[in-house]
Formats: C-alpha cells, sequence, structure tokens
C-alpha cells in the first residue's frame, strides 16, 4: 500500500482515537477497581498496584503512549512522518507483539474463567483484551510504515516479558490478596503455584507464552522487513533499543 500524507495523517488520527478509548477503558476499569476496595474498607494502593501488575494493563498502557507519540510526532510532521526513528519502531513493534500475545492468550486461556460479579467493567475488558489487539495487528498489516529493524530486535522485544514474569513470581508471595485474604496475588491463574499444583504447573504455560512472544515477535519484524523490502527500505544502523552503533 503506498503512503500518501493524506492516509498518514488520517492513520494518526485513528491511532490518537485508539489510544484515548484505551485510556478510557484503562481509567474505567482502575475506577471500578478502588471503588470496591474502598466498599471493603480499605487496600487501594495495593489494588492500584495490582492493576498495574497485570501484563494486559502493561500492554495495554505503553501502546497507548506508543499510538500517542506516533500520532503527535506525524501530525506536527517532526521529521518524515510516515518514517519515525528506529527507537520508536522498536517500542512501535514492541507494543504490536506484546498486545497481539495480549489477546491470544485471554482468549484461548482466560476468557471462560469466572470473576466475582461487578469486579469487571464489560467493554473496558473488551476493549484491553479485543479491541486494542486487533488494532495493533491491523496497524501491522496496513498502517504507515516502520524503518526495517535488525533481526536482533526480536531479542529485545522480549526482554519485557522476562522481567515481568520474574517480578510477577517473586512479588506474587509478598502480597495479600485484598479480596480474598490469601497470603499471596498472582495476576493470571496459569502464574498461580496455588491452582495449577505448585511451580512445576505453571512451566508449560511459561514456556508456551515463551513461544509465543518469539514466534509473534519475529513475526512483526518480519511484516515490518517486507512491507519496506526494496531500494528505499531504511539501512539497518541502529540497535533493537534505537541506539547507534
Amino acid at each position: 500500500m503506498k503512503v500518501t500524507p493524506g492516509w498518514s495523517t488520517g492513520w494518526s488520527i485513528v491511532r490518537l482515537l485508539v489510544a484515548v478509548l484505551i485510556a478510557a477503558a484503562l481509567v474505567a476499569q482502575l475506577s471500578r477497581s478502588i471503588s470496591n476496595a474502598m466498599e471493603r474498607g480499605g487496600g487501594e494502593w495495593t489494588v492500584t498496584a495490582n492493576f498495574f501488575s497485570f501484563f494486559t494493563v502493561l500492554s495495554n498502557t505503553f501502546s497507548m503512549v506508543v499510538l500517542v507519540i506516533l500520532g503527535v510526532v506525524a501530525l506536527t510532521h517532526r521529521g518524515d512522518a510516515t518514517s519515525p526513528s528506529t527507537a520508536l519502531s522498536f517500542a512501535h513493534a514492541s507494543v504490536m507483539t506484546y498486545m497481539i500475545v495480549t489477546g491470544v492468550v485471554y482468549n484461548t486461556l482466560l476468557r471462560g474463567v469466572p470473576l466475582p460479579q461487578g469486579t469487571t467493567v464489560v467493554w473496558s475488558n473488551e476493549v484491553l483484551h479485543v479491541v486494542a489487539p486487533l488494532f495493533l495487528l491491523i496497524d501491522l498489516i496496513i498502517g504507515t510504515r516502520p524503518p526495517r529493524l535488525p533481526w536482533r530486535a526480536v531479542l529485545g522485544i522480549l526482554v519485557f516479558p522476562v522481567l515481568w514474569i520474574v517480578y510477577t513470581l517473586v512479588r506474587g508471595p509478598l502480597v495479600t490478596n485484598p479480596v480474598t485474604g490469601a497470603s499471596w496475588w498472582y495476576p493470571y491463574p496459569f502464574l498461580d503455584p496455588h491452582v495449577i499444583g505448585g511451580y512445576a504447573g505453571m512451566v508449560p504455560y511459561i514456556l508456551g507464552i515463551a513461544v509465543g512472544l518469539a514466534v509473534f515477535s519475529t513475526g512483526v519484524v518480519y511484516v515490518g522487513r517486507r512491507r519496506n523490502a526494496g531500494p528505499s527500505a531504511a539501512p539497518e544502523a541502529l540497535s533493537p533499543v534505537g541506539q547507534a552503533q
């Protein structure tokens, strides 16, 4: 697809609108969670910390920020509106990967998990787990093109999920569940050793998600490279984190 100034402007506006939708969904769910904590008589800070410990929430938050930056950069014509910096392109590829994985994991593993009545804002849940991931997938396929990323960017994309898993497993036994009073709290049942029969039970899930992340991150980089194939493709002059070598 040929990227014209009009297409770039229109898609940038769509990105900003999706960022606003994500922000509204995050605020709505966080407000509901804090309100429920207040009704129980406390634990607002723990609930807030737990909220931002979900991979879904972090992925959506990062996506919102990246989409806003991409939209503003394009609309204000800071540099080439259709070719963001490699650092921004790397961030864009990262959130695309995280959001696609979020959508896949939720809709295959977590869609049917029952939640206490009144704890989830239904429309917010769908935006964060379905609408936003689908948009990032569409953005990968038809959005304004980022520069080519080197293949080693795949490893860079995997850094955050690895750190998140380590954080989750270290923090889990140190937090009291504000709803049940249990002396542990994990964001997802497949990472809760008390649910899946110990730490050994979570290994297949972690390995499966790791493979999925590797596959999807490779796919995201591949699509970016394919969409920029040809004589005009940007040279691979920068590292995955956007620093000049």
